[in-house]
């Protein structure tokens, strides 16, 4: 029985690895063009994620040189400076790529265009500091982990944690898995964001370059067979939880008190925002693996523990355990 489950195991455990990278197709004729600079497109999309026709926003301003990075010439230290600004938020199109390993600041020239008459080129690596790839999916992606949106998430989160612990003190409000309302959603809610933050975690630790094929080419859907095992799986734990977000927030527009509301979902979000915190800086260092489950079975038990009464007193508006008399108010419930 045991060698069937460690077999079992072993197999899963492959499947999933088998899952964390896209399949790419394998062309023989898939050269860019003959001669000095030529690319292979096949290996240059796989490596570098685009390719010609490939559409970005940038970010901010650009210069690109207007002549091609052919240091060979004799006339190249002439024209060199000749210079075209790029605004930004302007949409980029990726025209030529170009190799040229003389180059010691950066081998790989991209040409980009705006449109016909404003195209030129500039070092790889210089464009994709200044770029994003021009899909709301990526915008969102790059602006959310940007590392002032990370300062202030972090900056916010321990305000919340401090707010919160200064709330239980006084019981003013409740607050998942102490001074829950009656529902399962909200506890479900920070198990799906747990789970979602150590996938997105494992994903930026084992496996970052699938993470930026997604970012390159991102999708919504789960079900898309070009996404590996790993990326379908983070999606639809993204899925999950936004669903169970729009249960929770109509869970509590049931509630009678909106002041109590308020509070109630401003708690939720910031113990949602303290275990996303938690949770992805902890996997990639591997802490966050045994303190997931730690974090669900408590989740669970603190559910099950206080029980939250799904029965609201008609007179004082507060939760009793059954029909009947209130233990708050006094007054008949039947």
């Amino acid at each position: 029985m045991h060698k069937r489950l460690y077999i079992l195991l072993c197999l899963c455990f492959s499947l999933i690895l088998s899952g964390c990278y896209y399949s790419h197709p394998n062309k023989m004729d898939h050269w860019a063009a003959n001669g000095e600079g030529a690319v292979d497109s096949v290996n240059f999309y796989i490596n570098h994620h685009y390719w010609t026709g490939y559409n970005f926003r940038s970010t901010d301003t650009l210069s690109l040189q207007t002549a091609p990075p052919l240091a060979g010439l004799p006339d190249y230290g002439a024209i060199v400076n000749d210079t075209i600004a790029i605004n930004s938020h302007d949409q980029l199109v990726v025209a030529r790529v170009m190799y040229v390993p003389t180059d010691s600041t950066d081998s790989v020239w991209v040409k980009v265009a705006r449109d016909q008459l404003t195209q030129g080129w500039i070092h790889e690596s210089t464009l994709l500091e200044h770029v994003v790839p021009d899909d709301p999916i990526s915008k969102f992606i790059y602006y959310f982990s940007d590392s002032r949106s990370v300062y202030v998430l972090s900056v916010f989160g321990l305000v919340v944690l401090f707010w919160l612990i200064q709330s239980v003190r006084h019981k003013r409000f409740r607050i998942v898995h102490f001074n829950d309302i009656p529902s399962f959603y909200p506890t479900l809610l920070c198990i799906c964001v747990s789970g979602s933050a150590a996938l997105y975690g494992s994903i930026q630790r084992f496996i970052p370059a699938t993470w930026v094929e997604f970012y390159f080419r991102p999708t919504l859907n789960p079900f898309n067979t070009e996404l590996p095992l790993i990326m379908a799986l983070f999606i639809a734990s993204v899925w999950c939880m936004l669903i169970v977000a729009v249960a929770v927030i109509d869970e509590i527009r049931r509630q009678p008190d909106i002041g109590d509301n308020l509070s109630y979902l401003a708690s939720l979000g910031g113990v949602c925002v303290v275990l996303y915190l938690t949770f992805t800086l902890t996997t990639p260092i591997y802490i966050g693996y045994p303190l997931l489950l730690v974090y669900w079975a408590f989740a669970v038990r603190q559910y099950i523990k206080h029980q939250p009464s799904h029965l609201l007193c008609g007179v004082c508006d507060k939760p009793i355990p059954h029909k009947g008399r209130c233990p708050h108010c006094g007054a008949m419930n039947e």
